[in-house]
């Protein structure tokens, strides 16, 4: 990867995704500006990174046209947005902002400094998909006014206007398509999938599987997903290009793996399916290989089980002491 980026921000920075990718960007030797009204991020992402020299935090809602951090910038990255469920669904008029006044600001950000824009999308921008494998020129089954479609909705109008940009301004701007990303720093209580399975099995409680279990997701561990964003920056391609990990399981599937690698007894119990919840969920990622020469590396019993061993970590006695200490 030719990597020739001096000052980043990064939107939403204090998120699980978002703060990988910080600490991945500051290893490049590029410093960063971490954009967080701490919705839903969580300062504890922040802590190590507070201590690197190049590294500034501002506190703002990128909803409301924050003053722009001082300085020179040449790499904007765009996450700013609830992305579980649960979050979502709880702020759908803060969802729907960070997808269209929060992507304003930031575009605007990137156009006045002559920097390079990146916005981190979704594969729930395909809904629930009637073509599978998901490829790039497929427009997706979104219900528009669903639950679901605070968030999905919110990364199509990013998505739209990011291209709009593109054609009008002539910026210099991509999209990546994120598929279910997985890994350290999930919150417990998010909602997901995978922090739920692995939460229940660590307290010898029942795996809530939704539905029948037979819907699928391709899991992609984070340093793959992070992996993936720096090389869509790194290059020309203006996007959409999906990332993730083709390597598609049911969620029964993972439920089970989860069970195994802890070696829980927990049971399965069955739990109603969420609404517009996709049957089916899989990335194409020819162009990905073809355009940026990405591909993920992690599959998913050795992503699974190192984040096991974080939430492991996390809920030892040891920890435990930690917290009521009050050494957070």
């Amino acid at each position: 990867m030719d990597w020739n980026f001096t000052r980043a921000v990064v939107t939403g920075g204090a998120g699980f995704v978002g703060s990988h990718l910080c600490e991945r960007l500051l290893s490049l030797g590029t410093q960063v500006v971490c954009v967080d009204n701490f919705t839903t991020g969580d300062r504890e992402n922040l802590w190590e990174l507070l201590k690197t020299p190049g590294f500034s935090l501002l506190e703002a809602d990128v909803t409301r046209w924050p003053s722009e951090p001082p300085g020179p910038i040449d790499l904007v990255l765009h996450l700013a947005c609830p992305a579980s469920p649960r979050d979502y669904l709880r702020l759908p008029f803060e969802t729907l902002a960070a997808g269209s006044a929060g992507t304003a600001w930031a575009l605007d950000l990137a156009r006045r400094h002559h920097a390079r824009f990146l916005l981190a999308s979704t594969s729930e921008v395909y809904g629930d998909p009637e073509q599978h494998p998901q490829r790039e020129d497929y427009w997706g089954n979104v219900n528009p006014i669903g639950p679901r479609s605070v968030y999905d909705e919110a990364k199509r109008y990013a998505e739209a206007y990011t291209a709009a940009a593109r054609r009008e301004w002539e910026a210099d701007v991509t999209i990546a398509r994120i598929f279910n990303t997985y890994g350290p720093r999930m919150r417990a209580d998010d909602g997901r999938m995978i922090p739920a399975f692995i939460g229940q099995a660590l307290r010898g409680e029942p795996l809530t599987v939704a539905g029948s279990g037979t819907q699928t997701r391709s899991i992609c561990y984070v340093d793959d997903t992070v992996s993936g964003l720096l090389a869509l920056a790194a290059g020309a391609h203006s996007g959409p290009v999906n990332i993730g990990n083709p390597h598609e399981l049911t969620v029964l599937a993972i439920a089970e793996e989860i069970r195994r690698l802890t070696g829980s007894e927990s049971p399965i119990a069955r739990i109603a399916a969420a609404e517009d919840d996709p049957r089916r969920r899989c990335p194409d990622i020819g162009l990905a290989r073809a355009a940026l020469g990405w591909a993920p590396e992690i599959g998913p019993a050795e992503g699974l089980a190192r984040t096991i061993d974080w939430f492991a970590a996390r809920t030892s006695p040891a920890r435990e002491t930690e917290k009521i200490g009050g050494n957070r």
